[in-house]
């Protein structure tokens, strides 16, 4: 019996390459009817724009071998079999451990990654070139229940208002479900620590200004109805879904980058691996040389100090990194028994 597969040629930097899907008709998306070969097509179409968010960067891959309604696993390490061209970068995580991920540099790569049942592409907040210093500052906004998109959109232009003041540009996108993520490029001069101390105290500076709308705690108990500031998705071996990538929901949701000015009346169930090709055709990439006006952390910096001299110390980690110096007990504030734990 003949092989199903096809053959796709894949523009990049260094020409054409030919590459390779098998099983171009399985069914990633049910109700869209989305092939792997649609998925691969679609990173073609989107490639230059994400390329330039998500390249030179380790990648973490969110794999679906049926489809998003199946079984789903992350990969880190390299797989068998991954072309020549495709690198790899040596990466040290919170444990200790170490071992290799891929990096994308050319649509290609990605399309390889598709190939492999790739359906959401999570890129670090470091260079593969330096990987312990994030050239990126992420803020992730995440409405709680009795909260929607909507309510994301006026923390996200007051956070916008908060970075400025801090001397950073912000760029924002959709997260593909509920929030918005907002991205500042900052100088790689900090390790991961810095930059989630930074991330932290803008989070308090929006959660102060916006009490009733924003909040910064982690335990969800101590949320309500408001919108998170999840701030440990800057620490080291964090990611959010990368721009431009596709995230596994039934309509074929977008992680889609959009523009400041668009945002007010933006619909992200309308930014889709369907539309977006054609919307960036059609009006260029939001995010286009987003790093070449990187901003400094000092000011943001200088605010964590302060609020650690003002009482406020150091936030819960995510709970599989190992103790933290300064974390407070990592424990449910309901849960926990005042006399095990000496007055903070």
């Amino acid at each position: 019996m003949a092989s199903e597969a096809v053959t796709l040629e894949v523009p990049g930097p260094d020409g054409a390459r030919e590459m390779r899907v098998s099983s171009p008709s399985r069914v990633l998306y049910p109700e869209l009817g989305f092939t792997k070969l649609d998925l691969a097509n679609y990173l073609i179409a989107v490639g230059d724009a994400f390329v330039e968010a998500n390249g030179d960067r380790p990648v973490s891959l969110q794999r679906y071998p049926g489809g998003i309604d199946g079984e789903m696993f992350f990969a880190k390490n390299p797989m068998k079999g991954a072309p020549g061209f495709i690198r790899t970068v040596m990466c040290v995580y919170p444990s200790g451990r170490q071992h290799p991920q891929l990096v994308i540099d050319e649509p290609a790569a990605a399309v390889w990654m598709a190939q492999m049942n790739t359906v959401v592409f999570h890129p670090w907040a470091s260079r593969a070139s330096n990987i312990d210093n994030p050239d990126e500052l992420r803020l992730d906004l995440d409405p709680q229940p009795g909260r929607d998109f909507d309510d994301a959109i006026p923390a996200a232009f007051a956070l916008r208002d908060v970075l400025a003041e801090a001397g950073l540009t912000t760029f924002v996108k959709t997260s593909g479900n509920r929030g918005l993520h907002v991205f500042s490029p900052i100088r790689p001069h900090h390790e991961f620590v810095d930059v989630r101390h930074a991330v932290i105290a803008a989070a308090r500076e929006l959660e102060r200004r916006m009490p009733d709308q924003v909040t910064t705690a982690w335990w969800k108990e101590e949320r309500g109805e408001r919108v998170f500031v999840d701030f440990n998705q800057a620490a080291r071996d964090r990611t959010i879904a990368g721009a431009y990538s596709p995230r596994a929901i039934a309509h074929g949701a977008v992680s889609c980058p959009v523009s400041w000015k668009e945002l007010e009346n933006v619909d992200p169930r309308a930014l889709t691996v369907l539309t977006v090709p054609d919307r960036l055709a059609a009006t260029g990439d939001p995010w286009h040389g987003m790093h070449d006006s990187p901003g400094e952390l000092t000011t943001l910096l200088e605010w964590w100090e302060r609020d650690l001299e003002n009482g406020l110390g150091e936030m819960p980690f995510p709970p599989d990194y190992p103790k933290m110096p300064g974390e407070p007990p990592r424990v449910q504030p309901s849960k926990k028994n005042p006399a095990n734990w000496p007055k903070e």
